[in-house]
């Protein structure tokens, strides 16, 4: 017989352990936003005062040194910190939307998107995405390099057609039209179930590629149906949209039948795995190529959420990818929905 003493402490003690957390994470929080403020107000007046007074490159530095010398024992005021501040403050001073957004990520990772981003679109999104996913910076760094912001805004799904617009963004923000596994060590030419071995023992890095807030469910996930058994190749769940993810690899070209196969898992799936309080199983169908118009008219007649992404064993910077990208106000729009 349980003691009724000891459970009611045990769930006080869990209590004040997660009040404990949220205020220590409150408090972090507060600590970023104040050293931010920081950083843009001494790139403010730097800016200002280059501009008003016509100071150069030696003030800046006299002023590392001066600073330095006042505050030993705190760190940031180099004189290549105080160019950051000064780029910092000056990429974002006429951006209204921007501007709030900066304080809600850390220093380093707004360096990382000033330095490798100059679209304002561009920036707005990895710092959402950074916020909502709590991305490292390395995790960022990674998702830059490998182009996440076109790779997402160009994805092929059936979402715009399945569900209402608002979890449409959320939806198409979770997934990309190519992911990029150069950390598995394949040759070009490899089997299904070598693809799904090299994952297996590369889990982390791959649901970092992924993106988002994936968890690992398990590889050759079973289902039964009527008398027999069918398997998903991996199965994944993302925390934040509460769902479960099928993934099916495929190592050649997309072929239309693979829709009618993830649809059938899909409802299996709702029917047989997903909890009451889950949403709809998404598909996510791994190629090594597909055509774009194929993909289009495989997906039309579609009711379940499914995305035709391709998949790359080695980094590649496509530029094209750029002249491709939806008009900036429809970007502008699918942003809305990244809180």
């Amino acid at each position: 017989m349980s003691n009724p003493i000891s459970n009611d402490y045990r769930h006080l003690l869990m209590e004040i352990k997660q009040r404990i957390r949220s205020a220590q994470y409150e408090a972090l929080k507060a600590v970023n936003r104040e050293m931010i403020n920081l950083y843009w107000d001494i790139g403010q007046m730097i800016y200002t005062r280059q501009q008003e007074a016509g100071w150069g490159k030696s003030v800046v530095e006299q002023l590392a040194k001066d600073l330095q010398a006042e505050f030993p024992g705190i760190s940031g005021f180099s004189a290549a910190n105080l160019w950051r501040m000064r780029l910092f403050y000056e990429s974002y001073v006429n951006n209204e939307k921007l501007a709030p957004l900066v304080r809600e990520i850390g220093w380093s990772h707004n360096l990382v998107i000033v330095e490798k981003c100059k679209d304002d679109l561009k920036r707005e999104f990895y710092i959402r995405m950074t916020r909502k996913f709590g991305w490292t910076k390395n995790v960022l760094i990674h998702q830059i390099e490998n182009q996440t912001y076109e790779k997402t805004l160009l994805n092929q799904t059936n979402f715009n057609q399945t569900v209402s617009a608002e979890i449409h963004n959320q939806l198409k923000l979770a997934v990309k039209d190519e992911y990029t596994f150069d950390f598995l060590e394949l040759a070009d030419e490899h089997s299904e179930r070598q693809l799904e071995q090299a994952i297996l023992a590369r889990v982390e890095p791959f649901l970092q590629e992924m993106g988002g807030r994936f968890t690992f469910v398990g590889s050759q996930y079973r289902l039964e149906v009527g008398d027999e058994e069918f398997f998903i190749d991996l199965l994944l769940y993302h925390r934040q949209l509460k769902c479960l993810v099928a993934i099916e690899l495929e190592t050649g070209e997309f072929l239309p039948e693979y829709v009618g196969k993830m649809q059938f898992y899909l409802v299996a799936l709702d029917d047989l795995s997903r909890f009451p309080d889950e949403n709809f199983s998404i598909g996510i169908i791994l190629c090594k190529s597909k055509d774009k118009t194929i993909v289009e008219y495989a997906l039309r007649e579609s009711n379940k959420l499914i995305s035709i992404a391709t998949y790359k064993l080695f980094s590649t910077l496509p530029q094209e990818l750029k002249n491709q990208l939806p008009a900036p106000e429809q970007v502008a729009k699918l942003l809305e929905g990244v809180e």
